[in-house]
């Protein structure tokens, strides 16, 4: 103790004075002071760092005593900790509170260094690492059975065994541990693992979309550690900076997830820009569920349309350099049979089509989604069609102008039979859009069944030698059914060449027998004037007959006619009943 007397100072032992000074009694039962003389300090994985730090501090080296502080921490830290997963861990979580004193001692470094070096080794060779077997494991990795070494090895097959472990570490020293782990060689889908694990538990708003990817939770066997407290926006950033320029089915929903977060929290622009060109560089991996992401801010639209744009952007303008993750970790699912571009077109479309119910979507919007990719994505318009209908139909106060202006985003040509079936008899769509889809449907049926009848001709040839011409007859052949309407259309079209022929004759015979007529009438007017002349001169060519001759001249006079009358009856009869059969 150290007692004051006027301005002198005099430093003396505690219980001489206790013993003999009821005053200096009452004090130090106030102020419980401690004093400690030759205690015996037990040293554990929790404490090894701080007693490493204060020996460290206070300088109890050798030079002023022999088997001093400093050098039992170290002995212990270095035979006992760093050889022992749990134990490493340990010590690197208590060590926060002396950050800047442990890293003077490398008591981090060494403490990451030793980590990753596990992490990549057999856990069975530096005892009791997995906490998911918890007492049925011995420290020399064998199972026990009733407290009895069996001998008997465990067998794991997981690489994730730490990543439970390291989740507990501070967002500062995971980002360190995985560095550490990168530049010692550790492998990239592990170390993605690793941080998807660690983000899902921290980001609570992550795992609701990821779907059927539950963060598995261990029970804590062997040793017990605390979580730690994080910032989720300073997560997120951190996050983003330790994922590797990688591609995978899995790994890109994550991305799509961590987006979302982003918006949510509102994270700077250089974080989302950066999410967002690492979607876009493997977009055609992503689905339908992720790309629909709600509007968290003001706007009206129910979905952010803008964010989906610029990655749209970034995946036309990203170069194919990516690489993929092994198959055997995170997934990689392409469809072999198409591209990138045309599986983002398919993607885009169904997006489109999916966002077009809703009510305050601008038109502009529709377009400059749709016009995002290049031709070359869309080999049919089918599903632009779709969207643009559906749009349509959920927006019936739009103008005829705008109308117009949406449907050129379609390109005719490229639209199916069955879609120009449709929009032919669309009501909604407007009159010169529907005339323009009748006039392309009219050139892909001829075109249909000119490739067709090629495709009929060569059904009789050799298995290897069949061809079938061109794109549009690819594609009506692979319909169900297809084949047989073209040949009930060849038969009506030779029953159609029939009766064209038939009107033909039927044509010439009416020709002919109308210059007949005329000849026969020509000739019966000239013998009228003929007499008409004589009766004007005053002249009776002919006596003059009796009533029964001239009741029989007038009706050999009549007979022209009825001839006439009779073939003109005959004209017309034969002609109605030619085309009654047309």
């Amino acid at each position: 103790m150290i007692v004051d007397v006027d301005g002198v100072k005099f430093h003396l032992h505690k219980f001489p004075l206790i013993s003999k000074c009821g005053k200096i009694a009452r004090i130090y039962e106030e102020l419980k002071t401690k004093f400690c003389y030759g205690v015996r300090v037990e040293l554990i994985p929790r404490n090894i760092v701080m007693v490493y730090c204060a020996a460290d501090y206070l300088e109890m080296t050798e030079d002023y005593g022999e088997d001093n502080l400093l050098s039992k921490s170290d002995s212990f830290f270095h035979k006992d900790v760093l050889r022992k997963w749990k134990d490493c861990i340990l010590a690197l979580q208590s060590s926060e509170p002396f950050m800047a004193r442990a890293e003077k001692c490398h008591i981090v470094s060494k403490c990451l260094n030793a980590l990753s070096m596990m992490a990549c080794t057999d856990p069975s060779l530096f005892g009791w690492p997995m906490m998911m077997y918890g007492s049925l494991q011995s420290p020399g990795g064998s199972i026990l059975w009733n407290g009895i070494n069996t001998g008997a090895k465990i067998r794991s097959s997981e690489s994730d065994w730490w990543f439970e472990d390291i989740s507990y570490l501070s967002v500062g020293l995971f980002e360190r541990l995985i560095k550490t782990m990168e530049a010692r060689g550790n492998r990239p889908e592990n170390l993605v693992g690793a941080i998807m694990y660690y983000a899902r538990k921290y980001l609570p708003g992550l795992g609701r979309w990821q779907s059927g990817q539950v963060v598995k939770t261990r029970t804590l066997a062997s040793f017990s550690l605390t979580p730690v407290p994080v910032d989720q926006s300073v997560l997120l950033e951190t996050i983003e900076r330790l994922l590797p320029e990688k591609k995978g089915k899995s790994f890109c929903q994550f991305l799509l997830g961590l987006l979302r977060v982003a918006l949510i929290l509102d994270i700077n622009q250089t974080c989302r820009e950066s999410l967002e060109r690492r979607i876009g560089m493997q977009l055609e991996l992503a689905t339908l569920d992720s790309l629909l992401i709600p509007t968290y801010s003001d706007s009206e639209s129910l979905y952010n349309t803008d964010c989906v744009e610029q990655i749209i952007h970034h995946f036309v303008s990203s170069e194919s350099g990516i690489t993929s993750f092994s198959p055997l970790s995170l997934d990689l699912e392409t469809s072999p049979s198409l591209g990138p571009l045309r599986i983002v077109g398919k993607l885009l479309d169904s997006y489109i089509a999916e966002i077009a119910s809703d009510v305050n979507l601008k038109p502009g919007k529709i377009r400059s989604l749709a016009e995002a990719l290049p031709e070359s994505a869309r080999p049919l318009h089918d599903g632009l069609y779709r969207a643009v209908d559906i749009y349509v139909k959920a927006h019936p106060w739009l103008s005829e102008k705008e109308k117009e202006e949406l449907c050129n985003i379609i390109d005719y040509e490229k639209l199916s039979i069955d879609a120009c079936a449709h929009a032919s008899q669309n009501e909604r769509l407007p009159l010169r859009v529907v005339l323009q889809v009748l006039f392309f449907e009219q050139i892909q049926l001829r075109a249909a069944l000119a490739g067709c009848l090629n495709v009929l001709d060569t059904e009789s040839a050799p298995a290897g030698t069949m061809i079938v011409p061109g794109d549009v007859a690819g594609q009506i052949v692979q319909r169900d059914g297809w084949v047989t309407v073209v040949r009930e259309n060849q038969v009506l079209k030779v029953d159609m060449e029939n009766l064209r022929s038939r009107v033909r004759e039927l044509e010439e015979e009416f020709s002919t027998m109308k210059q007949e007529v005329r000849r026969v009438t020509k000739s019966h007017s000239s013998l009228n004037s003929s007499r008409l002349i004589a009766r004007k001169i005053g002249c009776n060519l002919l006596p003059r007959l009796s009533n029964a001759q001239a009741c029989s001249a007038e009706s050999t006079g009549a007979s022209p006619r009825v001839r006439i009358d009779q073939a003109r009856t005959s004209i017309h009869s034969k002609h109605r009943k030619s085309f009654s059969f047309f």
